[in-house]
């Protein structure tokens, strides 16, 4: 067996395929029936809900980010009657659906089809032919197919003929159907990983909401018991609550990370949870102050664009960090307020009303240092129900970041295997 034949075979095989041989060169045309999509006029989009979604790319992107690929709803439904003057086919349930044309198709975004839907003219799908391959196997095998290498014309895009003579590699429906099992088995137990995630967050959002006051009332209408007879919340403004002013980053570009410059913190570099991104760090190559570096205690807030209003809270084992121009620095000071407690209001559903407002002008929406220094705050009158306060909440955060961790591990495992259970890439005819 030369070695070329030997690369048809994956690394990692279940016992009873060992023997099996190798696997069996295919065009996609010979295992599966490519799906179109179908134009959507405007006059039928806009209905929430209806017997069929209508699966636009965004529903995918939705779909694989929220939902671990499974595609079962959309942001616009349809019904029989549509179909019909449409005269369109319905996508059946396990179809693998995906972007055929624009950036989209770069991400190469797969999703695995939960209901009967219809999808738009920029996605594609595609079907298993029965006793030939598996709905899900090909769902995974799709997964390893780059459509960038396929792509043709100055806006990246792929047809109906070039996917059906795309060559791939398949074992016998039996070990599709093994192998398939497996993968199926991890992807519930990382969308399970992924509902108790999501649980702990709706809970911590409503605790929140009984933790802080209400708009318009001066007590929370959940209080620790040894602080119930503590007296009413206090008003400031974030202003007066400071060490000084709220402070502006540095204005340098970015540079490639490097141990010998500054960490450089931009707004992008901040996830919607406030931590830092730490698979994408820079650097700046500017002579920079003890003072541009971020303290322990140190907030950030975004002060332009779609990001405004955004915040992380500086933590020692990210590195030291200099911050960038388009961020605004505030620093707690902690005989009034606790530096978790601030960070924690900047997550409520109060904050983010007061973000919309503020930020409302024309053009790019923005909040200079001055206006997050008016930010109204509402204060327990003692630090020490601060802390608690704080301590709660953070202590959800830290269980949520846990779960998150082994979520990824999850991820990463089923990354693994699949690059085991099937043929090394370079093996696979393209």
């Amino acid at each position: 067996m030369t070695n070329e034949k030997k690369a048809l075979v994956p690394r990692l095989r279940f016992l009873e395929f060992r023997d099996a041989g190798e696997w069996e060169e295919k065009l996609l045309r010979e295992v599966t029936t490519v799906l179109q999509g179908y134009g959507f006029p405007t006059a039928m989009q806009g209905k929430d809900d209806g017997k069929y979604p209508f699966c636009k790319v965004s529903d995918i992107s939705r779909a694989v980010a929220e939902q671990g690929g499974l595609l079962a709803d959309a942001a616009n439904y349809i019904d029989d009657a549509d179909v019909s003057k449409l005269r369109a086919k319905l996508i059946p349930i396990g179809s693998t659906v995906f972007a055929k044309i624009g950036e989209a198709l770069r991400l190469n975004r797969r999703a695995f089809v939960h209901r009967k839907c219809l999808i738009d003219n920029n996605v594609v799908g595609l079907k298993a032919i029965p006793g030939a391959a598996d709905d899900y196997f090909i769902y995974l095998l799709s997964q390893l197919i780059d459509l960038n290498k396929h792509c043709g014309g100055a806006v990246p895009s792929v047809n109906k003929s070039t996917l059906a003579a795309i060559e791939v590699v398949l074992p016998s429906p039996e070990e599709q159907q093994k192998i398939a099992d497996c993968l199926s088995s991890l992807d519930a137990l990382i969308a399970a990983q992924a509902d108790k995630i999501d649980a702990l967050k709706t809970h911590k959002k409503g605790l929140m909401q009984q933790l802080f006051p209400r708009e318009g009332e001066t007590v929370p209408r959940l209080r620790f018991p040894e602080f119930r007879d503590a007296g009413e919340w206090e008003e400031y403004t974030l202003g007066q609550c400071l060490v000084k002013q709220p402070e502006y980053g540095i204005n340098a570009p970015s540079v490639p990370y490097s141990e010998n410059l500054p960490t450089y913190l931009r707004i992008t570099d901040i996830s919607d949870d406030g931590l830092m991104r730490l698979d994408q760090k820079v650097s700046v190559a500017k002579d920079v102050t003890d003072e541009n570096y971020l303290e322990e205690g140190d907030i950030v807030l975004a002060r332009t664009g779609a990001s405004v209003g955004k915040s992380y809270k500086y933590r020692v084992e990210d590195g030291r960090l200099v911050f960038a121009g388009f961020l605004i620095r505030v620093r707690p000071d902690e005989i009034k307020i606790y530096s978790e407690l601030l960070f924690q209001f900047l997550f409520t559903e109060r904050y983010w009303r007061w973000v919309d407002f503020s930020s409302a002008r024309s053009g790019q929406p923005g909040i200079n240092g001055k206006e997050y220094a008016s930010l109204p705050l509402q204060l327990p009158p003692t630090i020490e129900e601060q802390q608690k306060i704080s301590d709660c909440l953070s202590s959800l955060d830290a269980l949520i970041a846990a779960h998150t961790e082994r979520l990824e591990a999850l991820k990463s495992h089923k990354k693994g295997l699949m690059q085991q259970l099937f043929p090394r890439p370079e093996a696979i005819p393209s």
